[in-house]
């Protein structure tokens, strides 16, 4: 006696719904926390990062510098992430995935560009030598805020982002072209022969005239 088979589970109509489901809460939270995370890194970037005083003729002038002054990196990648974000929506299988990989390097970018400007002097020193007039001349009582840490948090919101399109982004649904038109005329159905004209509309009469047809003649 041959063994019976054994029959395989099939995926049930409520197995897909579930999958589409978590497909799109998956996608709503990378949009959430890739826009979010690029929001906060872009505010960020534009406060002040750190500050400091320069000795000027027996005094002393206080300086600080913006996230763009010390590294305009973050704000660029969080930039690329956006387009990377609306892009991934966009295209399908190999590219998805690669535009996937962009957002999530985008994210790991911005963070350790962040967190590497906490630490900066060189942009405060810049300005010191600018305000003194001597190249030689460094910022004094350095101190940095807290800025540069609230934009490396943003820049891993992105990184997380990137991290839920690479693990579910082949469940998420693409950009249709259903709607999409190309501009051009479209073409009209032709049925071989013009429908007949109702020779008690005058309209009909003038269009059966144009077509050098003869509106009275009863065989139509």
């Amino acid at each position: 006696m041959s063994a019976a088979s054994v029959p395989q589970p099939r995926a049930t109509r409520a197995d897909e719904t579930a999958a589409a489901s978590g497909g799109r809460r998956s996608l709503a939270a990378a949009l959430l926390l890739g826009a979010a995370g690029a929001a906060v890194v872009l505010l960020a970037s534009g406060q002040t990062w750190a500050e400091g005083t320069v000795a000027v003729g027996g005094g002393s002038v206080p300086l600080d510098a913006t996230g763009g002054d010390i590294t305009g990196v973050p704000t660029a990648l969080a930039i690329v992430g956006l387009a990377a974000l609306v892009a991934v929506l966009a295209v399908r299988r190999a590219g998805r995935f690669l535009v996937s990989l962009l957002l999530t390097l985008s994210g790991a970018g911005a963070a350790v560009a962040a967190y590497l400007g906490a630490s900066d002097s060189a942009a405060l020193d810049e300005k010191a030598a600018s305000t003194t007039g001597d190249a030689a001349a460094r910022v004094a009582a350095l101190t940095h805020t807290a800025w540069p840490y609230v934009t490396a948090a943003g820049a891993l919101l992105i990184l997380l982002a990137g991290l839920l399109a690479l693990r579910h982004g082949r469940t998420w649904p693409a950009m249709s072209g259903r709607y999409e038109r190309d501009g051009g005329p479209r073409a009209r159905k032709s049925t071989g022969t013009a429908a007949p004209g109702d020779p008690d509309r005058p309209e009909d009469l003038w269009k059966a005239l144009d077509r050098g047809e003869d509106p009275t003649d009863p065989r139509g």
